[in-house]
């Protein structure tokens, strides 16, 4: 079902290459998702857009109105995709499966933490008939925009069942999830012998995201921290993901150009 909805980017060849998957927050695939993706891809990863709402036919305005407001498809839902996406293009011959991070931001960031609690061993876990956590073994690492940490988020009452290393980007102005909410949800990382780390922005939530401009609302795009986030997004994938041949193939590219 995600298949078709899945923008890829990455090196124009068949090399296995390490990959990020992003999933975009409650108001759907916006620009700064694409933005982190193509950075990602100048660096030599593969990385690959997941549209949750495209597949299920659901509209922009239709997601604003009902996702964000928490009336419908909570992170505990949207888990299945993160785990059917890591099923998917792992077996994609471009991607080397053993190393793979996944990146979320607000509502992807929550749905991924979710799914980091779920023992997926029987069915129905994730919503999804199959679940089980092998698609999930080559998942390195995890990148965490500004989760949702309020009622609902699965973290703030279980600790995780996996131990993917994590960054967490706390916004220190977030109108949905208060700071010490969004602090709080990372003990559940901890419980599982994982210490996350963590950067807060001073800024509000979804302050990389450009189009906020104009409109009455909370959140503030701020191109500073936007560019420091993009730069430990990065940063972060090649501590995580990079291995000796991808290094020396990356330096070799970067002599290149």
């Amino acid at each position: 079902m995600l298949a078709p909805c899945v923008a890829a980017y990455g090196p124009p060849d068949e090399a296995p290459r390490p990959a990020v998957i992003l999933f975009h927050g409650c108001a759907g695939v916006r620009p700064h998702i694409d933005i982190y993706a193509r950075a990602a891809a100048r660096e030599g990863f593969r990385a690959f857009v997941v549209d949750s709402y495209e597949p299920r036919g659901w509209s922009q305005a239709y997601a604003t109105t009902l996702v964000c407001a928490g009336a419908m498809f909570w992170g505990r839902e949207r888990a299945g995709d993160v785990l059917a996406a890591a099923w998917g293009l792992g077996q994609d011959p471009g991607v080397d499966a053993d190393r793979i991070a996944l990146a979320g931001w607000s509502h992807g960031a929550w749905s991924i933490m979710d799914l980091m609690t779920m023992p997926l061993e029987r069915a129905g876990e994730a919503s999804l008939a199959d679940a089980t956590g092998e698609p999930l073994a080559g998942v390195r690492s995890l990148f965490l925009a500004y989760p949702y940490g309020g009622p609902g988020a699965l973290s703030r009452s279980r600790p995780w069942v996996r131990a993917p290393e994590t960054f967490g980007v706390v916004a220190e102005k977030d109108h949905l999830t208060a700071q010490a909410d969004a602090l709080r949800v990372f003990d559940a990382a901890r419980q599982c012998g994982v210490e996350p780390r963590l950067w807060i922005a001073p800024g509000t939530h979804a302050f990389d995201a450009p189009g906020h401009e104009g409109f009455p609302s909370p959140m503030r795009y701020d191109p500073e921290l936007a560019e420091g986030c993009q730069g430990r997004f990065l940063s972060f994938l090649h501590q995580t993901l990079d291995g000796p041949d991808f290094a020396a193939t990356a330096a070799a590219r970067a002599l290149e150009a």
